[in-house]
């Protein structure tokens, strides 16, 4: 599902909100949780999930083409982890 799919159906399923307002609140909600791991903090959604950041070091890696060593830079990556309800839900229990 896209973003536009995501505010299309959630305008869809509540007729009494404007789509400019339902927009609105989808890139609020996605923007604090990107400003909140961004600033290394942890966003739990009970029954959905956790968004955390994780921390990959230096290292040196190979370039798959010529087989040359590089080295790659430290970096940040989000993760993600699924809540129980959510686990559930997919696994049909």
């Amino acid at each position: 599902m896209t973003r536009s799919e995501l505010i299309a159906t959630i305008a869809q399923r509540n007729p009494h909100l404007y789509h400019r307002d339902v927009e609105r609140i989808v890139t609020t909600i996605f923007e604090e949780i990107s400003s909140a791991l961004a600033s290394g903090d942890r966003v739990e959604l009970r029954g959905f999930g956790a968004f955390s950041v994780k921390r990959r070091g230096a290292r040196v890696g190979r370039n798959p083409r010529t087989g040359a060593s590089v080295s790659v830079e430290a970096k940040a990556v989000p993760f993600f982890k699924t809540g129980k309800q959510l686990r559930e839900r997919l696994n049909g229990e």
